[in-house]
């Protein structure tokens, strides 16, 4: 049976900014869910996530960033760095092994974790994969908005304006991934819409070429977009999940 009731915890920073999380115990490896940019512990995805963590007894954690959801701070003033403190942060509150599940900007933080707690991370998910989007994802006139202003807004279909600082811009710079090898070697998942407008399907076929691992699968939906979030997409989703963190057993 499952945990029915999941654990509502803070957890702070070394600055002393509260982390907000909910977190289940459970078997297996503790699978970890990161959020896309500007996204919180409560989108479809998490929460599916979490239902299916319940039903099966397994471990679970989901978080709200600082800035983001129910955790302290102003958006405005987080960083790439920051949010990467932060994944790091629950990452290292649990105990034993780690499966990583990153949503596009998340899957980003979820190499870079990956990457800082090589020893803790035996899987990663990843869907619709953002890495390196403060390179790829602005255009010249959008660079020298946020070098001039310190800030840019941009129309997002999914509700308010997206802001983005430059001091975020910059920090993305620190911790670009896509230019060389990457050295994770766990199993890798990457699920992406080939009708993603947001992040290119190809970008999840480049890291796949890039991850040092042999265990990678790549899996584009045909008709998906960028949140996938239906429910044949939340079905593959919690398959994958559950597949990377009960492999088979082999005779």
């Amino acid at each position: 049976m499952g945990d029915l009731t999941p654990h509502r915890q803070l957890i702070a920073r070394a600055d002393g900014t509260l982390i907000a999380t909910s977190r289940r115990e459970g078997s297996g490896p503790t699978v970890v869910f990161l959020p896309g940019y500007a996204s919180d512990m409560i989108g479809t995805k998490a929460t599916a996530l979490d239902s299916w963590a319940g039903g099966t007894g397994r471990a679970f954690v989901r978080f709200d960033y600082g800035g983001c959801g129910a955790s302290d701070g102003a958006f405005e003033d987080q960083t790439l760095d920051d949010w990467l403190g932060d994944a790091l942060l629950i990452v290292d509150a649990v105990d034993g092994p780690v499966v990583l599940v990153g949503s596009s900007m998340g899957g980003w933080l979820m190499l870079l974790a990956a990457l800082a707690r090589r020893e803790r991370v035996v899987g990663l998910v990843g869907i619709a994969v953002a890495p390196d989007f403060t390179d790829w994802g602005f255009d010249a006139a959008a660079r020298e908005v946020l070098i001039s202003a310190g800030r840019i807004e941009e129309p997002s279909e999914y509700g308010a304006p997206m802001v983005t600082t430059r001091a975020f811009w910059q920090s993305g710079a620190r911790h670009m991934v896509l230019d060389a090898p990457i050295a994770i070697d766990c199993p890798v998942r990457l699920i992406h819409g080939q009708r993603d407008t947001d992040v290119p399907f190809a970008l999840s076929i480049d890291l796949a070429r890039q991850l040092h691992s042999t265990d990678v699968q790549t899996l584009l939906i045909k008709d998906g977009d960028h949140r996938l979030s239906r429910p044949a997409d939340i079905a593959l989703l919690i398959a994958t999940v559950e597949a990377l963190v009960s492999p088979p057993v082999r005779s």
